[in-house]
C-alpha cells in the first residue's frame, strides 16, 4: 500500500501545476497576477493585519441554490461565495502544515476553479455515476494512510539526547572516518578479436577460453599489485599500471578517495574500515573487478558532528518498525485462480555477469565521501 500516500498529493500537485501564471513572474521581483473575471483574491502582502472573518477569496457565480433567492423568493441575490481568512487557512493547514506563501497563492487560484468544476459535476449528476462512491471510499483510505504516516513520523521524530548518545556509544565503528587510497583492477583484459577470424564463423569455445584466460590474468595481476602496494609502492602508479595491463585506453581513476565513512563503501568492501592506518587490504573481488585499499588515517568523529545523522537514523528506524508492526498485524491471501500465480523471483544465475561484459572500459563505483 505504499503507493497510496502519494496519490492525493500528486493530484493536487497536477492541479497546481496547471495553474497559469504570468510569464514575467520572477522570484526576486514578483509581478501582479492577472485576476480572473469570476475570481478575486485578497492581497496577501500583510495577512497578519486581516481579521479571521475577512474575505480572502470571492467567487462570483458560485453559490448554494437555496441561497440564490432572496428572502421573499422572488428576486435572486448576487450569486457569490466568500471564503474568509480563517476558512482558507484551515484548508491550507490541513493540506500542508506551514504552507509557504507562494504555494498558498497557487492554492487560492486553483481552489475556486475546483469548486466551480465540482458544482458543475454535481449538476450533471456525475457524483451519481456507478463507481463514484467506490472512488471516494478509496480516496478516504488513501488519506487515512497519509495521516497515519504523518502521525507515525511526528511521533518518531521525538528523539531524546539519551537515545542519541546511546546509539553513538553502541556503534563506534559507524562513526569512524578514514582517508582511503584504492587500486581498482578491472575484471578482465580487453580481448582483441583474431585477425584471421571471420565474422560469419564465430568460435564460441575459443572466445570463452580467451575470456577465461584474460580474467585469470587480471586476478593474478591484482595479487601482484596488492603485494607491491603492501611493500609501500605508490598507489597512483599502481593504479595506472592496472589499467595499462588491462589494455584500457581510458584514463585510470584517481587512487585517492579522500575521507570516507563505513556507510559510504559497498557492503562487500566495508570491512576495510577495520584496518589500522598504514595497512593494506587483501584483494577484494566482485563482478566488476578487484579492489585494494589502504588506510592512510582514521579517526572517530565527535558526537556533535554526527548528532543529526544519528537523529535521522533513529527516526527512520522508529518509522520503519512502527509501520511494519501495523502491516504485520494482519495477513492477506490472494486467490491465484482469480489473480494468477505470483511472478517468480530471479533465478540462481540472474545476477551472473555476461562473458563479454568487460569489453567496454570499466569504471569502479567510487564511494561518496561525506
Amino acid at each position: 500500500m505504499r503507493f497510496l500516500w502519494f496519490v492525493y498529493p500528486l493530484l493536487v500537485g497536477i492541479a497546481l501545476a496547471q495553474t497559469p501564471s504570468s510569464p514575467s513572474t520572477r522570484q526576486d521581483a514578483p509581478s501582479a497576477v492577472q485576476d480572473d473575471d469570476d475570481v478575486q483574491t485578497a492581497a496577501a502582502a500583510t495577512p497578519s493585519n486581516l481579521p479571521p472573518e475577512a474575505p480572502v477569496i470571492t467567487i462570483k457565480g458560485l453559490c448554494d441554490d437555496k441561497l440564490a433567492k432572496s428572502s421573499s423568493g422572488s428576486e435572486k441575490k448576487a450569486c457569490e461565495t466568500v471564503i474568509s481568512r480563517a476558512e482558507f487557512e484551515k484548508l491550507a493547514e490541513s493540506l500542508q502544515p506551514g504552507m509557504p506563501a507562494p504555494v498558498r497563492r497557487q492554492l487560492a487560484t486553483v481552489y475556486p476553479r475546483m469548486l466551480l468544476m465540482a458544482q458543475e459535476a454535481q449538476k450533471r449528476g456525475l457524483d451519481k455515476q456507478p463507481g463514484f462512491q467506490e472512488k471516494m471510499a478509496f480516496a478516504r483510505l488513501q488519506m487515512l494512510y497519509q495521516e497515519l504516516s504523518r502521525a507515525v513520523q511526528q511521533r518518531a521524530s521525538q528523539i531524546s539526547e539519551q537515545e542519541i548518545e546511546k546509539y553513538y556509544h553502541d556503534n563506534p565503528t559507524a562513526f569512524e572516518e578514514a582517508t582511503l587510497q584504492r587500486i581498482f583492477v578491472p575484471h578482465s583484459k580487453q580481448v582483441e578479436p583474431s585477425k584471421n577470424s571471420k565474422p560469419t564463423e564465430p568460435k564460441v569455445d575459443e572466445s570463452q577460453a580467451q575470456q577465461k584466460a584474460a580474467e585469470e590474468a587480471m586476478t593474478a595481476e591484482a595479487n601482484k599489485l596488492r603485494a607491491r602496494a603492501a611493500a609501500g609502492e605508490d598507489f597512483e602508479k599502481l593504479q595506472k599500471e592496472a589499467f595499462e595491463f588491462a589494455g584500457l585506453k581510458a584514463s585510470a581513476p584517481s587512487s585517492d578517495l579522500g575521507k570516507v565513512r563505513r556507510m559510504n563503501l559497498p557492503p562487500s568492501q566495508s570491512s576495510v574500515m577495520d584496518l589500522k592506518p598504514g595497512e593494506v587490504s587483501q584483494s577484494i573481488s566482485d563482478p566488476s573487478g578487484h579492489y585494494i585499499y589502504k588506510i592512510v588515517t582514521k579517526e572517530a568523529l565527535p558526537l556533535s558532528q554526527v548528532k543529526e545523522d544519528i537523529r535521522g537514523t533513529l527516526q527512520s528506524q522508529k518509522v520503519r518498525d512502527a509501520m511494519q508492526a501495523i502491516e504485520q498485524s494482519g495477513t492477506a491471501e490472494l486467490n491465484d485462480a482469480y489473480f494468477g500465480a505470483a511472478p517468480a523471483g530471479p533465478g540462481p544465475g540472474a545476477g551472473k555477469p555476461k562473458p563479454n561484459a568487460m569489453k567496454e572500459s570499466p569504471q569502479p563505483k567510487s564511494p561518496q565521501p561525506k
